[in-house]
This record gives structure tokens, C-alpha cells and sequence, in this order.
């Protein structure tokens, strides 16, 4: 029998999680898959990886002395298909993603095109949702990887960040603010504002800036909250307020000239988008091509 990578995987998803039902269900094998492929490596080193109680595993010293090297060939499996992907132009195969709704609704538009004719033989599978439920399908392996507006916090997941993207001021075309050079802080909290939905990505960005410069939010006038960036959109265009939304969202409104756009004095609202995908799952090669993609092209000229 030969040492392969996939026992390698196994093993060390079996040390991440604790146990073999936990490392089954993130690899998406059945226990007794699992539980085989583990003794099959025990048998080819000739000792004992885990110690298996009633209650839980532990690693022995020969599992301990295996662990990094596991971990390191999965890292370096990573990196050559990181690597290879500016090659595979003829890849054949399908790209399933979830995005948040900034990144779903105004990014992705305008990079699938040039993506595709780049690679016209990977299909594109779209979800836009809310950054819980990309987590939560991609938990429940209905989603290969998620692209989020703000960090996640998980202990099986890997993030990494792949866009940067500034908010801005956005007015409708002819308020007086918009005629004004500068703009202080001062100046824009003297009009009420309309702004996403608490817990949204662009609410929390725009929350967090605030208050690392000592602002108190309730002594900011929010007229509404509402639920999708196009209805904030539509409710400062009908002037019934001000916001701080993402640039890449409002490029059409800017076009038509129905809404300006202005930096704060002294202040940037600046995010990254990241990508997500648990610990335990290689992403197929499709999805790995397209966030190099991603990370390689100079994406300003489409965004």
C-alpha cells in the first residue's frame, strides 16, 4: 500500500475535529469510511495514531509527530492548485458560490463576464444571500465557498481576503452638500440618514469607523433602516435622506447623475471582501481559478 494525500486529509480532519462522526460529517464519508482509512494508515506506518476512549480520541506520539506533516500537505496541495489554475483555461466544470448581497448584486455582475470569456467552459451557480446563510449552507455543504463583506468568526472555517472596497457619502445629485468642496463629519450629521438593516456588512463597516473616532451613534438622525441597498438607493434619490454606502453600488446612479458621491473629511470607511470555505474541504479547482482570478486581475477596470 502507498502513502496517498487523501488518508492524510482524513487524519488530520479526524485530529481538527475530536472525533471520526465529526471528521465524517465535514468530509461529507460515511464513519466507517473514515474509520477504515485511518486504520489503513496505522497499518502502513505500523503504530497507533489515535487513542480511542468511550468519550474521545487523542492523539498518540506517533500522531503528533504525523500531524504537521499532514498539514503541510494539505497546505501544499492548496498552493499548487492556487499555482496551476492560470493554466487551466480549457477547465471544464462548475463554479458554485454564495455572496452577500453588496458583493452578489454589484460586484459579481461585472467580473462574471470577463471571467467567463477567460474560461467559457466553467458554469457559474449564483446565490445572494445574507452572509448567516452562506455560512450555514456552507456548514451544511450545499455551497462549495462564500465571498462576505465582513470577517467570520468560525473555528472550521478558513477566510481570506480577496477586495478591497471603500463606502462614500452619497447625496442626491442636487443637495448642498454635494456643491461643497469639503465635507466634515459635522456637516453630515446635521441631516438625517437612511442606512442598511442592523447586522448588514455595510451598516457595521460604517458603525464601527464612527465609534473608533469616539462618535456616539444615537446622535445620529436615522430616519429608516432598510433592508436591501437598492431601497437606500431609491430613498436618498427621493431626498428623504443621506447614507454611506459601498462606490461599487451606486456607479450607475453617479452615470446618470441622480446621486453624488463624497469622501468625509479625514474619515475612510474602508472594508475587504473575503472569501470563506471550511478547513476540511479542498476547493475544487473551478473555485480556486476564480478566486486567483480574482486576486491576479487588475479588477478596477471593471468595477
Amino acid at each position: 500500500m502507498a502513502l496517498n494525500f487523501h488518508q492524510l486529509h482524513i487524519f488530520y480532519t479526524v485530529s481538527e475535529k475530536g472525533s471520526f462522526s465529526g471528521a465524517a460529517q465535514a468530509l461529507h464519508m460515511t464513519q466507517p469510511a473514515v474509520t477504515m482509512q485511518i486504520q489503513s494508515l496505522e497499518d502502513y506506518f505500523g503504530a497507533k495514531l489515535f487513542l480511542r476512549t468511550t468519550k474521545k480520541i487523542e492523539l498518540t506520539e506517533a500522531g503528533r509527530a504525523l500531524l504537521p506533516f499532514a498539514k503541510r500537505s494539505i497546505e501544499l496541495m492548496r498552493e499548487t492548485e492556487t499555482g496551476m489554475s492560470r493554466f487551466t483555461h480549457m477547465l471544464e466544470g462548475r463554479l458554485q458560490l454564495g455572496a452577500s448581497l453588496t458583493i452578489g448584486e454589484y460586484i459579481l455582475p461585472r467580473l462574471l463576464g470577463p471571467f467567463g470569456q477567460e474560461f467559457p467552459h466553467i458554469s457559474v451557480s449564483l446565490k445572494v444571500m445574507n452572509t448567516a446563510q452562506i455560512l450555514e449552507e456552507i456548514m451544511q455543504h450545499q455551497l462549495t465557498f462564500g465571498l462576505v463583506e465582513a470577517p467570520i468568526e468560525h473555528p472550521d472555517v478558513l477566510m481570506d481576503p480577496v477586495l478591497s472596497d471603500e463606502l462614500l457619502l452619497v447625496l442626491p445629485a442636487g443637495h448642498e452638500l454635494a456643491q461643497k468642496e469639503e465635507i466634515t463629519l459635522e456637516d453630515a450629521l446635521r441631516y438625517p440618514f437612511v442606512v442598511r438593516e442592523k447586522g448588514s456588512g455595510t451598516r457595521r463597516v460604517m458603525e464601527e469607523e464612527l465609534l473608533r473616532r469616539g462618535m456616539d451613534l444615537s446622535d445620529m438622525k436615522i430616519l429608516m433602516e432598510l433592508g436591501s441597498t437598492g431601497a437606500v438607493k431609491s430613498a436618498v434619490e427621493a431626498n428623504l435622506g443621506l447614507s454611506i454606502l459601498s462606490q461599487s453600488s451606486i456607479k450607475h446612479e453617479r452615470a446618470l447623475g441622480v446621486l453624488a458621491a463624497r469622501s468625509i473629511e479625514g474619515i475612510r470607511f474602508m472594508r475587504s471582501f473575503y472569501s470563506i470555505h471550511l478547513k476540511s474541504a479542498l476547493l475544487p479547482i473551478s473555485a480556486v481559478t476564480f478566486l486567483t482570478f480574482m486576486k491576479e486581475r487588475d479588477l478596477k477596470q471593471w468595477l
